[in-house]
């Protein structure tokens, strides 16, 4: 400020002074000194207001750059707008950042993320919900929801008005076939704003299904020996049998009991299963030994289940060597002979072979000439209780968890379960085992 009014006063006593210098005997000094003072007074408004011009566009084109207005009041005013403005300018870049971070946290976000304007039309979205509902950037902004998602279910949400609970609805390409199930919650915020949280419940869904069917189908598996168990109890209670009538109906008690015991053992399996880790690849089985146990179970079996037994031809080579464990292995290949000598009339012949491959892996396979499988229920065959003819699969004993147990082994041990099968024909069950599961035992590269 001291220096505005010394400059001021400086640019009035110019003028005056060369006025008073080189008119000194004017009779009219005085007012030609006044007149000069003035003149000077004009020029340093002038000139001050040139910068105070120079400044006000500076601040309506919003610039940033320097101008050079020197010291003073104008000069002053300026450092300080301009550190204002920096500052401002930080700050907005920090949240230019932050929420550009915040935005990106939400596009990587499992869920769909959409935020709605008072009135329901979408603000911004990112990828998943795009996947989600079908929504495209480029032409779905400022759009009304309702319009785009035309689902009843959620509808009828959006117009209650009460998001304290979730919506189901199918997703955008759910079909009868692959069907698609999104849990939809809206969380109203701000000034009438609302922000939609979509997620894709469909794993959740199958498992929740799969769980009620294991649990019904367990159930019934059950009942149905525990109740005939119950009425052969009743009867040697209550009735006076004969010794062959008692010893029939102990035979039936012990034939239901046994294939209740083969259910539990066959559940406490792939319970076992899915709750270890995998087995080791340090632990080496021999086929050989695998081979003769199955051959063993394979041959009693078939005369427990027929009167005439199948004719059984076990191919393999006694060199070979797996990585794993020997109680699994022999739990899924004891399956798939047990299955195929179920499934086969006596007089047909069923081949279960190892061979080598020419990549060092290995394949088990069980070929079987029985009445075949349809296409349509082969990629089913691997679920818990899934069975071609259910009432066949209880006469001859299975528990309809055989294939489940043989799905679960193979991964554990890195392998392809692998199902061909002709109508009327037979079938065959492959298991391939990768080049770093199989060896050749030691002595026998030798």
């Amino acid at each position: 400020m001291l220096w505005r009014v010394f400059s001021f006063l400086v640019c009035q006593a110019i003028p005056a002074l060369a006025v008073w210098f080189f008119n000194g005997s004017s009779k009219y000094l005085t007012a030609e000194v006044l007149v000069a003072a003035l003149v000077g007074c004009y020029i340093w408004l002038l000139l001050d207001a040139l910068r105070g011009l120079r400044l006000l566009k500076w601040l309506r084109a919003g610039d940033t750059s320097d101008i050079p207005l020197g010291s003073g009041l104008w000069g002053e005013v300026f450092d300080r707008i301009r550190k204002l403005v920096r500052a401002r300018e930080r700050t907005l870049s920090e949240s230019e950042m932050r929420l550009q971070e915040f935005l990106a946290a939400l596009q990587a976000s499992p869920n769909g993320v959409l935020l709605l304007d008072r009135d329901g039309r979408i603000e911004w979205f990112n990828q998943m919900a795009s996947t989600h509902f079908g929504l495209d950037a480029k032409r779905d902004l400022l759009q009304h929801l309702g319009n785009l998602v035309r689902d009843p279910g959620f509808a009828a949400y959006a117009a209650a008005k009460d998001f304290s609970h979730d919506v189901v609805m199918p997703g955008r390409n759910s079909s009868a076939t692959k069907p698609i199930k999104l849990s939809v919650h809206i969380h109203p915020y701000g000034d009438g704003r609302s922000l939609l949280l979509s997620r894709d419940i469909t794993a959740l869904e199958q498992a929740e299904a799969m769980r009620r069917d294991f649990v019904a189908n367990v159930s019934h598996e059950i009942r149905t020996p525990l109740t005939v168990l119950a009425g052969f109890v009743e009867t040697l209670q209550s009735l006076v049998l004969d010794e062959e009538e008692r010893v029939r109906y102990l035979d039936l008690m012990s034939l239901q009991a046994q294939r209740m015991q083969t259910l539990v053992n066959d559940l406490l399996t792939l319970s076992r299963l899915e709750g270890s880790p995998p087995p080791a690849a340090t632990d080496w089985v021999s086929v050989g030994m695998l081979m003769a146990q199955c051959e063993q179970d394979a041959h009693d079996l078939s005369l427990i289940l027929w009167s005439t037994p199948h004719e059984l031809h076990f191919i393999g080579t006694d060199s070979l060597e797996i990585a794993g464990s020997s109680l699994e292995l022999h739990s899924a290949m004891s399956n798939l002979i047990g299955n195929a000598i179920r499934y086969s009339p006596h007089d047909k012949v069923i081949e279960v072979r190892w061979e080598t491959l020419p990549d060092g892996g290995a394949v088990f396979s069980v070929v079987d000439q029985g009445q075949g499988i349809a296409p349509e229920h082969i990629p089913r065959l691997t679920e818990r209780f899934y069975r071609v003819d259910r009432s066949r699969s209880r006469e001859t004993g299975g528990t309809g968890l055989g294939l489940a147990i043989v799905k679960h082994v193979s991964q554990r041990h890195g392998a392809e379960l692998s199902i061909e099968s002709t109508p009327g024909k037979g079938s065959r069950f492959a298991i391939s085992f990768p080049s770093q599961r199989v060896r050749v035992r030691e002595h026998e590269l030798a």
